[in-house]
């Protein structure tokens, strides 16, 4: 199909990916802002374990960011040429990375004394 003969993408899917690349962005930016009042706010008898619990939320931050950029980049390419979505395939690794960053913070709070 020629390009001239595509569809025009409706505007209104154009925008919610938009509004979901935003969503994104908040909760990078709500991550590194958790990750610098961790490292200011809490007080733990040994450095290293208040950077272990600071640290991880701002690098995630950084990494949900660029994230939301690409995927944002690449919903708005594949729409245009009228394919499928691609699935979001780090949406587990998220939800496995926070599990984990959950039970470091319960273990450096446990064992700082």
């Amino acid at each position: 199909m020629e390009s001239s003969e595509r569809p025009e993408l409706d505007y209104r899917f154009s925008l919610a990916n938009e509004r979901t690349f935003l969503a994104w962005i908040r909760t990078a930016l709500a991550l590194v802002a958790g990750g610098v009042a961790a490292a200011k706010a809490l007080e733990f008898h040994h450095e290293i374990w208040r950077w272990m619990v600071a640290a991880p939320p701002m690098l995630g931050g950084a990494v949900l960011a660029v994230d939301a950029t690409r995927r944002w980049r690449i919903y708005e390419n594949t729409m245009r040429i009228g394919r499928g979505l691609p699935v979001g395939r780090g949406l587990k690794l998220l939800g496995l990375a926070l599990s984990a960053y959950a039970i470091l913070a319960l273990i450096a709070t446990a064992l700082d004394t």
